[in-house]
This record gives structure tokens, C-alpha cells and sequence, in this order.
């Protein structure tokens, strides 16, 4: 019984710090496997002995595992001081020199690696994939449309007649609200600059034409983006995360004509209307600034709008619009079809979806403007 116990005894794990003429010395002994508590390095006065690195004396253990290497490397870490290795078992040792190439930066070859350079080329890793997921889910939107267009689809009617709903109807009162505002700002804005010089009879000219032209179609199709992209990328990414869309590929289903096709078809259909009966909406907020606080005449208003409006700026108009609902489509259920798999995801993914939206929008209308304009249209 006695030779047991001092053999379990002697079998235990032990450490204990000496002092010798090189400095603190930890010396380690026993059985260290599941055992990550070591004492903290003793206080010194010399300045030179507190910056030497640690040294330790592993040649008495019996037994180890990642758990001591774990414990020696915070102990390091706490002391800022690298560790000498040199009198550990090799499998120790070597744990501890990965884990000290690793914090440095260094290739695994042990070539030193920026980690400026690391981040820059993780987040043109990050970049080009997803620059490659929209290329690809892009591909397979214009596929779809083609078997759309041939009759061979496997879209559902009910399907876009609830995204026509969705995108049309219920997005009227905000688009409503939100031009008439921006109808008002506009004539008001313009009028106090065309007041200087009497012309206040130009307000119409000037309210029709930005309104049919640009703003409408801008403003609706920034409205659907925050309301029906981000509405896009969380069904979608709702379903990704419960596993849904993984059951429709699973039954031989294409997930993007049964989900994304309605979607963006709908949007097509519902953007050019929405944008005339934003700009509608515009213009007679533009007529009653006109008439109600610079007294313009009222059948001269609406004469000068008559005018203003031309088959050119109402087709620019509707284009930008339907462009506008199609970009915001695609942003939301590309989003959407590849979010992760968890609450966090996909709240992070319809956040995604209207920033891309909007920089899809914006780029979108510089380069139509500019097209137009070198058209002279």
C-alpha cells in the first residue's frame, strides 16, 4: 500500500520555480495530461532577468498533452517573454514553436508573412468569390428567363401573382408618402431660385422633367429596396438557414426558377408602374407649391407640363425604373440564396442586400444618364 501511494505521488503533476545563476528556471515533473495550471512567474528586481525568456525543464515529465502547451503559451503570453524550448520533450516543444510562428506572422514553411498582406489577400479572396456567386447566380437568372420566354419553365403562376402583390400594392403607400415629399422639396427648391428672376412659370418645366425623367424612378426604386430587397433576402435567407431550399435541389428542383424567376419578374412587371404613379405623384405635389404659395396660374402650369413631357423623357424614365425594380430584385434574392445558416446571417444578409442594391442603383443611373446624354436624347 505504501509503494503505491508514493508511486501516484511521484506521478503527480509538479512544477516548481528555482533561480539559478541564468535567471528563474521552471522545472516540470509527473503526469501533466488534463493539467493546465502553472504558478506565476516570480517577481525579479533586475530589469536584465525580467526581459530573458523562460526557461523550462521538461526532462522529468512523464506524461503531456496539449493542454500543458496551452498553459505554457498563456504563461508566456502573461509575461511577455518568449519561451526556451530547448530542454522540452520534441512533441512539446514543437507545439509551442508552431504556436510562436503563428503569432509572428510566419508561413508555415517559415518564410515571414506580412500580416498586412494576409488581410489584403483574405479580403480579395472574399471579394473575388463573391464577385464569382453573383456571376454565377446571374447565369443562372438569364437561363431561367430563356426557359421562361420558350414556355418550359417550372414556375408556378401562384407564385407571381403573390410577388405581384407583394411588390406592387403593398409598396404603394410608401411609395406615395416619400414622393410626394421629395415632389414638394423639388418645386420648392427650384422655385425660390426662379423666383430671383420672375420666372417662377418655369416651375413646371422644371418639376416635370426631373420628376418623369429621374427622381421618380430613383426614389422608387431606393423604396423597394428597403422594402422589398430586404424583404427578398430574408425569405430566402430564412429558407437557406431551415434548410428548404437544400430540400428543393434534393427533389431535382431548380431553386432558382421556383423562387428567384417570381420574384424578379414581378418586379419587372410592377417597377415601370410604379415609377409613373411616382412621378404622378411628384408632379402634383410640384402644382400645388406652384399654385398655393408663388401663385402660378393654374391652366398655365398645367399647359407648361403638357409640354414638358415628351415621349423621350417618360421612355428614360420607365427604363431607369424598370432597371432599377430588376437590379433590386437580383441583390435581394442573390442575398438571400446565399446566406448562412443561422439568425445572424441571415440579419447580415438582408442588410447586404440593400447596400448592394443601392450601389447597384446608383452605378446604374450614372451610366444610363451619361449613355443618354452622349445619345442627346
Amino acid at each position: 500500500m505504501g509503494d503505491t501511494a508514493d508511486s501516484a505521488k511521484a506521478n503527480e503533476a509538479q512544477a516548481l520555480w528555482t533561480h539559478d545563476e541564468q535567471g528563474p528556471l521552471l522545472r516540470l515533473s509527473g503526469d501533466w495530461r488534463g493539467k493546465s495550471r502553472l504558478p506565476a512567474r516570480p517577481d525579479t528586481t533586475a530589469s536584465a532577468t525580467a526581459t530573458l525568456p523562460l526557461r523550462i525543464d521538461g526532462r522529468a515529465l512523464e506524461a503531456f498533452d496539449s493542454s500543458l502547451a496551452a498553459a505554457l503559451w498563456a504563461l508566456s503570453r502573461s509575461a511577455r517573454a518568449p519561451l526556451d524550448t530547448r530542454e522540452l520533450p520534441p512533441a512539446l516543444s514543437g507545439m509551442l514553436d508552431l504556436a510562436a510562428r503563428q503569432s509572428a506572422g510566419d508561413a508555415p514553411g517559415g518564410r515571414r508573412r506580412p500580416r498586412w498582406l494576409t488581410r489584403v489577400g483574405l479580403a480579395w479572396q472574399a471579394r473575388y468569390r463573391r464577385t464569382r456567386d453573383t456571376l454565377a447566380f446571374t447565369g443562372d437568372l438569364l437561363i431561367a428567363v430563356y426557359r421562361a420566354m420558350r414556355g418550359s419553365t417550372a414556375m408556378r403562376g401562384e407564385d407571381l401573382a403573390q410577388q405581384l402583390h407583394a411588390t406592387g400594392p403593398a409598396t404603394l403607400p410608401i411609395v406615395t408618402l416619400i414622393s410626394f415629399l421629395v415632389g414638394l422639396i423639388i418645386a420648392y427648391m427650384g422655385a425660390a431660385q426662379l423666383q430671383r428672376l420672375g420666372a417662377q412659370a418655369f416651375m413646371a418645366d422644371l418639376v416635370t422633367i426631373g420628376v418623369v425623367r429621374e427622381i421618380a424612378a430613383l426614389m422608387t426604386g431606393i423604396m423597394l429596396a428597403g422594402r422589398v430587397g430586404a424583404a427578398f433576402a430574408a425569405q430566402l435567407g430564412s429558407m437557406q438557414a431551415n434548410e428548404e431550399i437544400d430540400a428543393l435541389r434534393a427533389l431535382g428542383l431548380n431553386p432558382v426558377e421556383h423562387l428567384v424567376l417570381p420574384r424578379v419578374l414581378a418586379m419587372a412587371l410592377m417597377a415601370p408602374l410604379l415609377t409613373t404613379f411616382a412621378a404622378v405623384v411628384g408632379m402634383l405635389a410640384g402644382l400645388l407649391v406652384a399654385v398655393g404659395i408663388f401663385h402660378v396660374e393654374l391652366l398655365d402650369y398645367l399647359y407648361r407640363s403638357s409640354k414638358a413631357i415628351t415621349l423621350a423623357h417618360a421612355g428614360i424614365g420607365l427604363l431607369k425604373g424598370t432597371v432599377y425594380g430588376v437590379l433590386v430584385a437580383m441583390a435581394g434574392c442573390r442575398q438571400g440564396l446565399h446566406a448562412g445558416r443561422s439568425a445572424q446571417a441571415v440579419g447580415e444578409a438582408t442588410t447586404a442586400a440593400v447596400v448592394q442594391a443601392i450601389i447597384w442603383i446608383v452605378i446604374a443611373a450614372s451610366a444610363l444618364t451619361i449613355a443618354f446624354q452622349r445619345l442627346g436624347w
